[in-house]
């Protein structure tokens, strides 16, 4: 009786330690996963390239390099359209959740528009997909990824 007392105890225990470690594992697998995104990625139209980068629990994306140099003329605020693209963030404040980054902001300077923004990675391109209302109704544009 004992015995089997003690091998259920063992039983417990083992299952317990290796609930543990596999809790732990997909916790430093999901904490990995989330700064993914990060790094140097081309625009759709391969004029541009960008950069995905953190500020506290936040993601943000920046033109870090332009075929041509350009202004923000579609801007509509007339103050900002003489600022030159290069170095703009025109993606902010994407949060992680559940795989995806999401509740973010993206600009459009071909139209001067912002639109509420989710972007996720699929495979090791970027996809952002820009919206109004419901993600639904919107358009998903794909970045792929570049060297420094």
């Amino acid at each position: 009786m004992f015995a089997m007392y003690l091998e259920y105890n063992m039983n417990i225990k083992l299952l317990f330690g290796l609930f543990i470690i596999l809790n732990y594992s997909n916790t430093m697998l999901f904490a990995q996963s989330n700064d993914a995104v990060l790094g140097f990625y081309w625009s759709p139209k391969k004029d541009g390239k960008i950069e995905i980068y953190k500020e506290g629990n936040k993601y943000h994306g920046k033109f870090v390099w332009t075929r041509e140099s350009k202004s923000d003329i579609n801007n509509p605020n007339e103050e900002l359209r003489k600022r030159d693209l290069l170095g703009m963030i025109f993606l902010k404040d994407f949060v992680f959740i559940d795989g995806k980054y999401k509740n973010g902001k993206i600009y459009d300077p071909e139209s001067g528009k912002t639109y509420n923004s989710i972007m996720w990675i699929d495979k090791s391109d970027l996809k952002v997909r820009g919206y109004v209302g419901f993600s639904f109704l919107g358009r998903t544009e794909i970045f792929t990824k570049a060297n420094k």
